[in-house]
């Protein structure tokens, strides 16, 4: 265990979670909504402190970030436990843990054995993925700032829902994040994830602010998400952020509790690439449909195709500075 950061302690020995957008208020012996974090006596504990539930070795294009270091490794960490409750989680069994086996697992790797491996593996960032590091910050934290030190990149790969307390603190180490922004619907967010859209809007908004390279996906889900109207207002939200954010549009397929709806067609995808490109975005991709195109980037001043794509491997990358090779125009990301 491990005191936790960024909460405040209340009367009766309860104590209020500032970590993320629940902000939840804690009764001494009980956890919070991501069951990884406790109140014991008046203290805040993290429970997953250097617990490691998964570590892999993952190309950066299965974040998917596209314009972080393209074709680069990263090494990916996670730890059980999630602040929300994601009908159609694909891993569901480790993010949901704690709540539906009522168990902490995972192997204890500290963070500097975490840093160790990525230098091992020669991988040029580090993803803090799988689950939502915001619940396991004080592990991500620690990890980031040591990784940091060896010039190695730092990725949130993230639900959003993090407070303005704890986005300004590990920013400092943040170099990119992937967003799911999984609606533009109030009601989806309360339904499908028992959380709410606007904080993740304003974590969006923050990030862009610090100088976070940001890159968005939607999971397009049939029925719930895939209105061309809905799929244009997140496109427009999206362009407010700034043109040259990335757009992933990802497919749907039936898992945990939501396995009653129909995995989402390819020509949904495209038709939702082809909106987003029409509002004024300058990188849409669609993922998930490996093979069946939009995984491409082009240069937005030529058109050509810089960096080619099969699934989560760089075939072809004629981006040279985060510039064009044939027009030398500026292709926006993080690129050494």
């Amino acid at each position: 265990m491990k005191e936790a950061m960024l909460y405040s302690p209340l009367e009766e020995g309860k104590v209020k979670c500032h970590l993320c957008s629940h902000r939840c208020v804690i009764s001494p012996s009980k956890k919070g909504i991501c069951g990884v974090r406790e109140n014991r006596e008046g203290k805040l504990f993290s429970l997953v402190f250097g617990r490691a539930i998964s570590m892999n070795v993952d190309p950066i294009e299965k974040k998917p970030l596209f314009h972080l270091l393209p074709g680069s490794t990263s090494f990916s960490i996670a730890t059980v436990g999630c602040n929300f409750r994601c009908l159609q989680c694909q891993n569901h069994e480790i993010s949901q843990m704690p709540v539906d086996e009522k168990r902490i697992d995972g192997s204890l790797a500290p963070p500097s054995k975490i840093v160790s491996l990525a230098k091992e593996n020669r991988c040029r960032s580090i993803s803090y993925t799988y689950t939502e590091p915001t619940i396991y910050f004080e592990y991500a934290y620690e990890t980031a700032a040591l990784a940091s030190q060896e010039g190695i990149k730092n990725v949130f790969v993230t639900n959003g829902y993090m407070t303005e307390e704890a986005l300004k603190t590990i920013q400092p180490y943040l170099d990119g994040a992937n967003v799911d922004l999984k609606s533009y619907r109030e009601k989806f967010y309360k339904e499908v994830c028992g959380a709410r859209l606007k904080p993740v809007l304003e974590s969006l908004k923050l990030m862009k602010a610090l100088g976070i390279w940001v890159e968005i996906t939607t999971l397009v889900i049939p029925t719930l998400n895939d209105s061309e109207k809905e799929l244009e207002e997140i496109a427009q939200f999206i362009l407010s952020l700034g043109a040259e954010v990335p757009w992933h549009l990802s497919a749907f397929y039936p898992t945990y509790k939501l396995i009653n709806l129909p995995r989402t067609p390819a020509a949904t995808l495209h038709r939702a690439r082809e909106i987003g490109l029409k509002t004024g975005l300058r990188y849409v991709y669609c993922g998930n449909i490996p093979g069946q195109g939009g995984e491409d980037t082009f240069c937005p001043h030529c058109g050509r195709n810089v960096i080619e794509r099969m699934g989560f491997r760089v075939v072809k990358n004629d981006v040279a500075g985060g510039e064009c090779r044939h027009c030398h125009a500026k292709i926006e990301g993080i690129w050494a």
